[in-house]
């Protein structure tokens, strides 16, 4: 089964789908091996970790796409990649949807932001017509090569113009072709619970913590009231920069370093993480035996 495929089938599976956001492939790589499923590329965690910028549309739709594709390749776990608003119009989306397939992501979030966009969670959003984003959708959906390729119709309405216009605009994203409809900004269970009752399609919807997210939601209350997907874009990055903050604090305050388990990863798990051993299994495969020999002589003999 193609990985889109098994994107597709998660989605319409009873179970709701947990989709962690990776901002790096080591990222990605710590959600497949805490053992979810699939991964949400995370547009905001890869703009701020790569450029130290906002997700402002300031990365170009092929540096997007370079990204998603370390992502992909460092995990056996689908990608859902994160097309933003598609980089312009249904002919620029037909061309992000070519790039982002051949990247080898299984999905694509689109959104119906005007262009500049922005966190979903945050003031001064704009979205354009429904009928224009029904174009995108349209074309993507035939731009994809491969028919399980998923398309995640987002929209932003929900803060700009409220929920009838969301349900409306959801209604006519699925006619166009969208695979799922993930409504960005959902602020109360209510407004989950109509939600689901009313587009007639898979929903999708984010928990960002400090954001709009409903407070005291469970993945097990969202599955119960019907919602097909959650993503948590922002989970990992926030926690890698508490994490980094407080490593640098107590590197100060100790006037040095050193292995404190309680501070730092495991130095040799990390090295396992990123696929050293491979290297290690490799050079014992294919290279000369007393050129190794030589090569770790000084470190007792080969690993």
């Amino acid at each position: 089964m193609s990985k889109a495929a098994r994107l597709k089938s998660l989605i319409e599976a009873p179970e709701i789908l947990v989709m962690p956001g990776a901002h790096d492939p080591l990222s990605a790589k710590l959600i497949e091996e805490a053992g979810f499923d699939a991964v949400q590329a995370s547009g905001l965690g890869i703009s701020a970790t790569h450029m130290g910028l906002p997700d402002a549309s300031i990365l170009s739709m092929r540096e997007m796409a370079e990204r998603s594709a370390a992502i992909a390749a460092a995990v056996d776990i689908p990608l859902m990649a994160d097309g933003d608003t598609g980089y312009g119009n249904a002919v620029n989306v037909w061309y992000t949807v070519e790039a982002f397939e051949r990247a080898g992501a299984a999905g694509i979030n689109l959104e119906d932001q005007v262009l500049p966009k922005r966190c979903g969670h945050l003031a001064g959003k704009e979205v354009i017509s429904a009928q224009e984003m029904a174009g995108k959708i349209a074309a993507a959906a035939e731009a994809r090569r491969e028919s399980d390729f998923v398309i995640n119709a987002r929209t932003d309405a929900l803060a700009v113009e409220g929920l009838d216009a969301v349900v409306s605009r959801a209604r006519t994203y699925f006619s166009a072709g969208a695979t799922m409809v993930f409504v960005d900004g959902v602020d109360s269970r209510d407004t989950i619970a109509a939600l689901i009752d009313r587009i007639g399609g898979p929903l999708a919807i984010n928990m960002v913590e400090g954001g709009k997210t409903p407070l005291g939601l469970t993945f097990s209350d969202l599955q119960a009231m019907g919602v097909a997907r959650v993503s948590l874009p922002v989970s990992l990055l926030l926690a890698s920069i508490h994490a980094m903050r407080r490593a640098l604090v107590e590197i100060r305050l100790r006037d040095g370093t050193g292995a404190d388990a309680e501070l730092y990863a495991d130095f040799s798990g990390m090295h396992r993480l990123v696929g050293m051993d491979d290297v290690y299994a490799r050079e014992a495969r294919f290279l000369d035996t007393g050129y190794l020999d030589r090569k770790y002589a000084s470190a007792g003999g080969q690993p």
